[in-house]
């Protein structure tokens, strides 16, 4: 069977050392000392991000995958100025573009963006999309504390719905001040801390938090025909629509539409290397086997069950594996 995974991940020297001299993000300038060193020493740049030719190919053909998505695993950091980041972003695109077209039969991309400035972000989505076939974009977080729903970065989301192309949401570290309020603690170590604020819960909460922020500021009613993907089964989000519909209804919210309504409708949904067969087949029951995609999260997974293996042996029909293993990345993404 096709494998197609959509959530792995690429890095670049050359971005890497383009944004070096601009410092850190802002959420990590603001933490305590301690914790932005031990934070700086678990940020990855090795060659399973950077060497296509050999590390990847060796991963892929081990995991069965026939095609990977590729989108960089760290934006433009925050603290690049808006011109300087969006000629970056545009120099990473060229970059990846220039990785695909080399192994056309193996990869897509997801464009990067500078957020930094929302309309040339939309420029340069559209210029990705045209121009390097790129099949979406991929974005992180927050930017400088700013929440996606503010009205600023409505240009971006335009134009994906016009390109009809959907917009993968990556986890990014929380702010400083909610990692030292709800996470890091004196009464447990500093890694347990970070983990918690990061990877093992704190992230997943906060693109939850920020996705629900989107469909309630009503940019789904405007933009009826607006993708997003979200991994980690949808970041927790999931277990809780029956609980938002029964609170916040839309003569409250002023939605056209039950919140759930728009996870089911504009949301496509993927493990990220999260190969549980208990929330597969949740996800499966509440959304249906066509609103998943598969994803392994490359590099940052560790495997010891080869991805095809997990989906074969799943309690599914062999239409619903099809669908999640390539069907359903081959109709959103046009691949």
């Amino acid at each position: 069977m096709k494998i197609i995974t959509i959530e792995e991940h690429y890095a670049d020297k050359r971005i890497i050392d383009a944004t070096a001299p601009y410092g850190e993000p802002s959420y990590m300038a603001q933490l305590p000392e301690k914790v932005r060193e031990a934070y700086n020493s678990m940020r990855f740049t090795g060659d399973k991000l950077t060497d296509v030719d050999t590390v990847r190919f060796d991963f892929m053909q081990e995991q069965k995958v026939d095609i990977q998505v590729l989108s960089y695993t760290n934006p433009v950091p925050d603290t690049v100025p808006p011109q300087e980041a969006v000629r970056i972003c545009k120099e990473a695109n060229d970059i990846l573009a220039d990785v695909v077209k080399k192994h056309p039969d193996r990869f897509a991309a997801f464009a990067t963006l500078p957020m930094a400035d929302p309309v040339e972000a939309a420029r340069e989505l559209e210029r990705c999309v045209r121009e390097h076939r790129f099949v979406g974009a991929l974005i992180t977080g927050t930017y400088q504390g700013k929440f996606y729903d503010d009205p600023m970065f409505f240009p971006i989301f335009e134009k994906a719905a016009e390109l009809d192309v959907p917009i993968s949401w990556h986890p990014e570290f929380p702010a400083a001040n909610v990692q030292t309020h709800y996470y890091l603690s004196d009464n447990y170590s500093l890694s347990t801390g970070m983990q918690f604020a990061t990877a093992g819960f704190g992230w997943h909460l906060d693109v939850g938090l920020h996705m629900t922020r989107l469909v309630l500021s009503g940019v789904f009613d405007k933009l009826p025909k607006l993708k997003f993907i979200s991994g980690h089964w949808g970041e927790a989000i999931p277990f809780m629509l029956d609980r938002m519909d029964q609170i916040m209804r839309p003569q409250t919210t002023g939605l056209k539409k039950k919140i759930s309504t728009y996870f089911h409708e504009n949301i496509w949904y993927t493990p990220s290397g999260i190969l549980s067969k208990d929330q597969l087949a949740y996800m499966v029951k509440v959304f249906g086997a066509e609103h998943i995609i598969w994803a392994l999260d490359y590099p940052y997974v560790p495997f010891g069950t080869c991805s095809t293996d997990f989906l074969m042996n799943a309690d599914l029909t062999d239409e619903q594996k099809e669908m999640i293993a390539h069907g359903n990345a081959e109709k959103l993404l046009k691949l």
